[in-house]
């Protein structure tokens, strides 16, 4: 139970960035000397430091997403093969936006009859090329940072779409926040497809765990199968064996 606390409130301190110990002591409802023992903890791994009446994170920010496909690419190329070998064939998939998540469409098999849904450009163009993919393409106006399409006028229209599997990307991803991204936009389809999906992976390399944004679309308990890269911490692994999350590490 102090393990996971400790996640939590580490997790804590990173969303926010900078906090008082005494928001901190309300919203984990716990003692000042609890707070102070715990941040004691956290504080010799080095990612928070203290401030005067608190703490703030020290973890490096998040990378903006014109920057990302250069961060970690052999690690996401291996985490979208991976993927990639998961999907049967007559699927109804759903891609997200990402540069984890278009890595999947070159290790797709041509042998295979797929219908894949998105709002991903990237995937578009990438998807194109192959006769073996019925493409359906959501969102109505397209977003140039994110290389995606957001925004639709009645979210409903998703529900027509027996979506067998969802491979999401997320800006962060932690305990106690869950997948989080940053845009209102993108999150409305996001939230939306993780609920519709009959089974969802999380495709995310390991830069992106212990981190959130303001927006979480999914808590990390609902991820059915999770793809990542390098090591994840004990609190992760007991977190994915307690919630019986498949995971997948690509070396």
């Amino acid at each position: 139970m102090k393990e996971k606390r400790l996640q939590h409130l580490e997790d804590y301190i990173h969303s926010v960035g900078t906090v008082s110990l005494d928001e901190l002591c309300e919203y984990f409802n716990v003692s000042k000397n609890t707070v102070r023992r715990d941040v004691n903890q956290i504080l010799e791994k080095g990612t928070i430091q203290k401030v005067y009446g608190g703490v703030t994170s020290v973890t490096p920010a998040l990378i903006p997403f014109e920057n990302r496909d250069h961060t970690n690419h052999p690690e996401k190329v291996k985490i979208g093969q991976q993927a990639a070998a998961l999907v049967e064939d007559q699927d109804l998939i759903f891609i997200d936006s990402g540069t984890t998540t278009r890595n999947m469409i070159e290790f797709l098999p041509s042998s295979q009859q797929l219908t894949i849904l998105t709002n991903s450009l990237d995937v578009i163009n990438a998807a194109v090329a192959f006769e073996n993919i019925t493409l359906i393409t959501i969102g109505n106006r397209y977003k140039r940072k994110t290389k995606s399409f957001v925004s639709i006028d009645d979210l409903h229209i998703l529900d027509k779409y027996n979506i067998s599997k969802a491979f999401m990307a997320a800006t962060g991803v932690s305990i106690a926040h869950g997948l989080t991204n940053s845009d209102i936009l993108e999150y409305e389809i996001k939230k939306r497809i993780a609920e519709k999906a009959q089974t969802l992976y999380l495709l995310a390399d390991a830069s992106k765990f212990g981190k959130s944004t303001q927006l979480t679309y999914a808590p990390l308990h609902e991820v059915d199968v999770l793809i990542t890269s390098g090591a994840l911490s004990e609190e992760y692994h007991s977190f994915c064996r307690e919630h019986r999350i498949e995971l997948y590490i690509c070396k």
